[in-house]
């Protein structure tokens, strides 16, 4: 009994680890069948984030020019730097300028004495000038600014005067003159009265005139109607059908529908002033160069600095507008360069 148990048993253990074989061989065969797995496919790169740029340090704005800059002198240059102000105040509103127009040698008069930062001359400074600025400690830059001429004007009612001389210019506004009557110039002429019209004594117009006509400055005849504002001199010529006088180019351009300019013969035969003529100086003696003269100390505050420097930048396009004749461009650029490094 025992041994047919020991036999069954056998038997059966035999018949297991028969099966175990199989399952392991067959286990080992599908593994060898099966795919082997696949690559892990790689990452993607991730970008490099840079950092936010910094934030540029706040700029602190320029101050607002502000203060008062007072001009007085010539009113020939008047209109120029008029138009150069009122362009100026559009930019900088907070600054006050005021121009005078009480001529040359009445601006200079102030100018020497430190009442003004800037003056308008329609010729240079005299050496007494300059002498009476140096004793109040003044000194100074000088500026050409634009060129002009003199303008010679009748009432346009007058038909009979085609031209005057040099010569006959001298006979009607020298000292003590004595031509009071158109026929004394020229027979052919009518008897009528001259009634003259100029520049006051201060005027630049006025040293100019008489140093180029008469050869010696402030050599003039004192019985007319005398005027710093050309304006109202042109008013007065042009109501008078008898009357002659002068003053700039540019006051005639703004009333020559009610004057009429004269050509002045010096001995070429005679020549209208224009923009032309006065530019090539072929209108002579009559054409001459306009200043303005700037105080160094005045010039060391930030508004009057740069309304010079706006005034050089400025010129080349206003001077034309206000019927002037401006100078070379390399001119202005030169000024500009020399006082504030272009």
């Amino acid at each position: 009994m025992q041994a047919n148990v020991r036999k069954r048993c056998k038997t059966r253990s035999k018949w297991i680890i028969l099966a175990m074989a199989g399952l392991l061989s067959l286990a080992l065969s599908l593994a060898a069948c099966a795919p082997a797995p696949a690559a892990p496919e790689p990452a993607e790169p991730v970008p490099a984030v840079e950092p936010p740029p910094a934030e540029p340090a706040p700029v602190e704005p320029a101050p607002e020019l502000s203060g008062t800059i007072v001009i007085d002198g010539s009113s020939t240059v008047y209109p120029i730097s008029e138009a150069v102000a009122e362009e100026f105040r559009k930019v900088h509103p907070k600054v006050e300028v005021t121009i005078g127009v009480s001529g040359t040698g009445g601006g200079f008069k102030r100018f020497a004495v430190g009442e003004t930062d800037i003056n308008n001359a329609s010729r240079p400074i005299k050496d007494s000038e300059a002498e009476e600025a140096a004793a109040n400690d003044i000194e100074f830059i000088e500026l050409e600014v634009a060129f002009d001429g003199i303008a010679v004007m009748v009432n346009p009612q007058n038909t009979w005067v085609d031209y005057l001389t040099v010569e006959e210019l001298k006979k009607i506004w020298e000292p003590e003159s004595t031509i009071n009557r158109w026929n004394q110039i020229r027979p052919e002429w009518p008897d009528e009265p001259i009634r003259l019209y100029g520049p006051g004594t201060e005027s630049g117009t006025f040293d100019y005139f008489t140093e180029e006509i008469m050869g010696e400055e402030d050599a003039s005849r004192t019985d007319y109607t005398a005027s710093e504002d050309d304006h109202i001199l042109a008013v007065g010529i042009a109501e008078d059908k008898n009357a002659h006088g002068y003053f700039g180019y540019a006051y005639y351009a703004a009333n020559k529908d009610r004057l009429r300019l004269i050509p002045i013969d010096s001995g070429q035969g005679p020549v209208l002033p224009s923009v032309q003529t006065i530019n090539d100086g072929t209108y002579s003696p009559l054409s001459r160069p306009l200043f303005i003269y700037v105080s160094t100390k005045a010039l060391e505050r930030p508004e009057v600095q740069e309304f010079v420097r706006f005034y050089l930048e400025k010129a080349p396009v206003l001077v034309p507008e206000v019927g002037y004749v401006a100078l070379p461009q390399a001119d202005y650029d030169a000024a500009l360069q020399q006082y504030f490094g272009g």
